[in-house]
């Protein structure tokens, strides 16, 4: 199985292949969105910044008028997820507000259904091929489960304002290839061939309140759909503000985990235990921070690279070497290469 990256900042190839086969069903020319996504930029197998899948998912959305990409029988025609969006701020809680989304895609969709289901302790996101009794129902494909599944988690995410752990996550296809990519999107406890898709969360965090309104709706939906494939950030999270204390200083002089507790003013143990709801440790941010400023070095191209590797703290070029192919799927050599002939 493919190597998953430790930062949240890059999506498999799988989800760029997915994504570019929607444009092949529909006709269209996958080569042209490439280049429009900028996609030519990277290497053939390698992981691509959320920021540049974002861009394709954005460009298929508009050429293909349809923000579900063909993967109902009726189209989402795009603006659909604007009026859900905006439908949901209507609830006073989490739990009537996803309530509210949910009835905004049901009225969308004729071959897909989805709802909150409480059960005890426990609630759950729930996505299911329809309709159940009359017929049986045709396959949800697995992309069409993994995009309303991040969908869902992000808009869920960004009412609160804060993020959402998940429990657990079920899916109704068998285990793919790149089952091990659902560890970092979803939950580390994954169940395969359920009957209906699933992310499960504490049922308490359905009585949070709801802390958007319409003006902040408009950046949030700006940003669209990027937003909705990293894990939500809080400007005020513990994981923003220690990367904002990280990149004021060259990586061979960060603190330690203790000093930038101090600096937070708060205990280690606070410390850590934030990160670890936000769902961003420690060593993931450092590790963010140093993939950003080697691409940004290795594609402006005049930087040695045992001199990078000395600039971002690694003792050894060759640990560079491993941590890049780590982060990004390929050597920092075919990095420059590739982004050498953009």
């Amino acid at each position: 199985m493919e190597k998953i990256l430790s930062d949240k900042n890059s999506v498999s190839p799988y989800f760029v292949a997915a994504a570019l086969d929607r444009a092949v069903a529909a006709g269209l020319d996958p080569g042209a969105l490439r280049r429009k996504a900028g996609l030519t930029a990277f290497p053939p197998g390698a992981r691509v910044p959320v920021a540049t899948y974002g861009t394709l998912l954005r460009l298929l959305a508009q050429v293909m008028d349809d923000e579900f990409y063909g993967m109902d029988t009726r189209r989402m025609k795009v603006g659909t997820f604007a009026v859900i969006c905006l439908l949901a701020l209507g609830g006073r809680d989490l739990g009537r507000a996803l309530d509210l989304a949910c009835r905004g895609y049901n009225s969308v969709f004729d071959g897909i259904q989805v709802a909150v289901r409480r059960q005890g302790r426990q609630a759950c996101l729930e996505i299911r091929a329809v309709p159940p009794g009359l017929r049986p129902p045709p396959a949800l494909p697995p992309f069409a489960q993994e995009t309303l599944m991040t969908y869902l988690h992000g808009l869920a995410c960004w009412l609160v304002r804060r993020r959402i752990p998940i429990d657990a996550a079920d899916f109704a296809h068998a285990i793919p290839p790149h089952a091990e990519e659902y560890r970092v999107l979803y939950s580390s406890s994954l169940r395969f061939g359920q009957d209906a898709a699933r992310l499960w969360f504490d049922a308490a965090l359905l009585a949070l309140p709801v802390a958007q309104d319409a003006r902040t709706a408009v950046a949030f939906l700006t940003r669209a759909p990027e937003n909705f494939l990293v894990r939500y950030r809080n400007p005020d999270s513990y994981a923003r503000r220690v990367a904002h204390l990280l990149d004021r200083q060259p990586p061979t002089a960060w603190p330690d985990f203790e000093a930038v507790a101090r600096t937070l003013r708060c205990s280690p143990a606070t410390l850590r235990r934030g990160l670890r709801l936000e769902g961003r440790p420690f060593q993931a941010i450092k590790d963010e921070l140093r993939r950003r400023a080697a691409e940004a070095s290795l594609a402006q191209g005049r930087e040695a690279i045992p001199d990078l590797a000395a600039r971002l703290g690694f003792a050894e070029a060759s640990a560079f070497h491993r941590a890049f192919r780590k982060w990004t799927g390929t050597a920092p050599g075919a990095f420059r290469a590739a982004a050498a002939v953009r």
